[in-house]
């Protein structure tokens, strides 16, 4: 009932389940405007206590807080589409050979900064089974993340020469990297690939690239937060466009073989996907055992950098550290170094043997996360049947896979309003723009999504619908 007045209502919630909390059945009694679940002062005051005038701009950390106060204040459970984390419990072979390598007495020895050479054997040989890459195993290094290797290939892309001084991002993208960037006090360009699919790619890149000063180009593929996938014709321009200008190519790959349309998971066989490695000797594969895995919490990512450019030496590098100024050794010796002196010894071993088990074909990690694309084919439909639409639609001519990420938008609403508004719903998201991109729309997350919220997701869309008729 529409009266413009907020009414106290009486609402009954059922036993609901998220991968962070059990809720047990309550009564809430709640002050509701339409068909909200919260009223405006309770959500400006939620905002404030969190230091935000409104959730256009809003990091992922700051959403989160966001719908955790509510949560907290009201017991009203969220539908958690902010963060993406894990919803399948990691790779047990992982987490066994973890608990032998700590009987053995792993934790009380510091890890080589190049990594064990168990991991970079295994790691040489996944890039090879999988992605059809000729990488050493010595230009293999670990860190705490795909977030710290990042943050190490920028520090050494931008210092290695220093005419190349700006990062270009082809966006949308993570977020946190270029706040890393801005930690770094580095300069970055970006542009929304939206209108720069296939054959503009080039154009778009030339005329920001011939300037000479890009010291690096990333990516990731499958994307977060649009999930497309870059076709071979475009890393070929990626790739081209690296050698052209001695750029970096830093091709994020933490969501490796999550796109539902193509099966990446056979080792030593096609079809391979596309990368920009093949193109150029200037590049820097992150391999990420967070999503693939569900390893998130044993923060561990792979630089698996070309051995062109980790042996490469340059005089910038050796006059600042005092080395021989190979590039590898500085990630590794220098910056890795200074930043947490190496990377989980456990850990390490952990990721080892789940690399070496897909490599063997004893576990198919593709098969493994499958789950993620099942849940945004759901999610999606019951956004479209209430008059969302998919923001990146398209990949390369064809429909946009399913996977961990999707994009939705809603009418004309911004992606910030959107944001807001569905928060009034119990459903948090974080807006595209805070990923570089100009369209307008939400980034959905399906990782949270368990089959009993179902039914809840698809009341509180309708709900908004409801609310927010299209004309």
């Amino acid at each position: 009932m529409n009266t413009g007045k907020e009414l106290p209502v009486r609402i009954a919630f059922d036993v609901r389940t998220t991968a962070d909390f059990v809720y047990l059945p309550h009564i809430y009694m709640l002050h509701m405007k339409d068909n909200r679940l919260f009223s405006k002062d309770t959500v400006d005051k939620e905002l404030k206590a969190n230091g935000l005038k409104d959730l256009s701009n809003a990091s992922i950390a700051q959403i989160l807080s966001v719908a955790a106060g509510l949560e907290k204040s009201t017991g009203i459970p969220f539908i958690r589409m902010d963060q993406g984390v894990p919803g399948i419990p990691p790779v047990q072979i992982g987490t066994e050979a973890e608990k032998r390598a700590l009987d053995s007495g792993a934790a009380g020895t510091y890890p080589p900064l190049s990594g064990i050479p168990e991991l970079k054997e295994a790691a040489s040989k996944f890039i090879k089974a999988f992605m059809n890459i000729e990488v050493s195993p010595s230009s293999c290094i670990p860190g705490t993340g795909s977030a710290m290797i990042s943050f190490a290939a920028f520090t050494a892309a931008l210092q290695r020469d220093p005419e190349k001084d700006t990062i270009l991002f082809i966006d949308p993208g993570f977020p946190v990297q270029k706040s890393q960037l801005d930690i770094l006090g580095a300069k970055w360009k970006n542009f929304d690939i939206y209108n720069y699919r296939g054959g503009k790619l080039e154009q778009k890149m030339e005329e920001i690239m011939n300037e000479g000063n890009i010291a690096a180009i990333i990516y990731s593929t499958p994307n977060n937060p649009a999930w497309f996938c870059l076709d071979e014709n475009e890393v070929r321009t990626i790739g081209k466009l690296a050698e052209k200008y001695d750029a970096i190519a830093i091709e994020d790959i933490a969501y490796f073989g999550m796109d539902s349309r193509t099966c990446y998971g056979k080792p030593f066989s096609d079809p391979y996907p596309p990368t920009a490695a093949r193109y150029t000797g200037n590049f820097i594969i992150m391999l990420s055992a967070s999503k693939i895995f569900s390893y998130a919490g044993q923060r561990i990512g792979i630089a698996c950098i070309s051995d062109r450019l980790f042996r490469k030496t340059y005089p910038a590098l050796a006059e600042r550290y005092k080395t021989a100024g190979s590039f590898g050794q500085t990630i590794a010796e220098s910056i890795i170094y200074a930043i947490s002196a190496g990377c989980s010894m456990s850990a390490q071993h952990g990721v080892a043997a789940i690399l070496d088990a897909a490599c063997e074909g004893k576990f198919d990690f593709v098969e493994y996360t499958r789950d993620y694309a099942k849940r945004a084919e759901r999610m999606k439909k019951i956004f479209t049947d209430n008059g969302f639409h998919i923001v990146y639609d398209m990949d390369g001519g064809k429909p946009i896979g399913d996977g961990f990420f999707f994009t939705a938008g809603y009418g004309p609403m911004s992606g910030g309003e959107l944001v807001k508004e569905l928060i009034y719903y119990g459903i948090s998201s974080i807006s595209i723009s805070t990923a570089g991109s100009t369209q307008e729309g939400i980034r959905a997350c399906v990782s949270k999504m368990t089959d009993s919220m179902f039914p809840l997701f698809e009341e509180r869309i309708a709900a908004f619908r409801k609310d927010h008729p299209l004309i």
